[in-house]
């Protein structure tokens, strides 16, 4: 990443703490408290979900094994799972319902020129045996996108964010035009297996700097009532999404960490597990954020 002017000099002196070795530099990342380093063979964590505060699943992105991990919060690998009949194009997202079912996201498009976009279904893994899991499939396509790969300026059919709510599976999209014009568009499918055109719910208004402002991952809390979206250093909170959907302007929250962020997700309502890639000897790590109610919901 290239620096930037709006780094703290506290920013910096962390980070020159971490090059220099020092645990104490290491103990927190802007913002974020580091919880663990994920294993050497993680590399490129793009999705993740938190099913308790002891341990996370997560999974890799493309040219990575088609394998869904369970990690403990020490760092140390559980087990994983091969996905059968789940192969791994470009896998960015993790996200499970209320059953313990999990959402795999293969639909990674950087070029934004993928006509086989997907969203795999597995059971439950805490509960399944041995170390394959049977994956449905829910295949899906973008009907506003006509060319294959757009103009520079239409680049918005990538995503790397997904979340479950009441039934169907919502996909926020990463977008790439250039000119950027700070924009993210959401659209649905059913959360069950079949072949879909992704209904466009809306479009949001985010922020206009490239480079913190994609949206990478998406995460709903168990209550339903709180919805966030990651970038490359912010979250952008909904408060009673339930109620409002996105037709409130979110609560903007800057990190003062600018990582490879792409995974996140809840654990309590207000306890959020993050993660990034490892790249150029930075990431590789799990993070927690405490994210309290605001003053008017208390």
């Amino acid at each position: 990443m290239r620096s930037r002017l709006r780094c703290t000099l506290f920013s910096f002196k962390m980070l020159t703490l971490c090059l220099l070795g020092t645990s104490m530099g290491c103990a927190q990342h802007g913002k974020l408290e580091v919880v663990a380093d994920f294993p050497k063979s993680l590399n490129e964590v793009s999705g993740m979900w938190a099913a308790g505060e002891a341990a996370v699943w997560v999974i890799e992105d493309s040219s990575n094994p088609d394998r869904l991990f369970e990690v403990d919060t020490s760092g140390q690998l559980l087990r994983s799972f091969k996905v059968k009949g789940g192969g791994n194009k470009d896998w960015e997202a993790l996200a499970a319902d209320s059953l313990g079912n999990v959402y795999i996201g293969d639909f990674g498009n950087n070029g934004n020129s993928r006509k086989n976009l997907r969203i795999y279904k597995v059971p439950d893994p805490r509960i399944e045996p041995g170390d394959k899991i049977d994956a449905e499939r829910l295949d899906f396509n973008y009907p506003e996108q006509e060319e294959f790969p757009p103009t520079s300026d239409s680049m918005r059919f990538d995503a790397e964010a997904l979340f479950h709510y009441q039934g169907m599976l919502y996909i926020i999209g990463k977008n790439r035009s250039d000119p950027f014009d700070g924009t993210a568009d959401v659209w649905r499918i059913p959360d069950s297996t079949g072949t879909y055109e992704a209904s466009h719910i809306t479009q949001l208004q985010l922020c206009r700097d490239f480079e913190t402002c994609q949206i990478t991952g998406a995460t709903l809390s168990p209550s339903g009532e709180r919805l966030v979206l990651l970038s490359y250093g912010k979250l952008f909170v909904y408060e009673d999404f339930g109620k409002r959907s996105f037709s409130q302007t979110p609560r903007v929250i800057d990190l003062e960490t600018r990582s490879q962020l792409e995974s996140i997700s809840f654990v309590t309502n207000t306890l959020l597990y993050l993660a990034d890639e490892r790249s150029h000897g930075r990431g590789g790590n799990l993070y927690r954020f405490e994210l309290p109610y605001p003053a008017f919901k208390k």
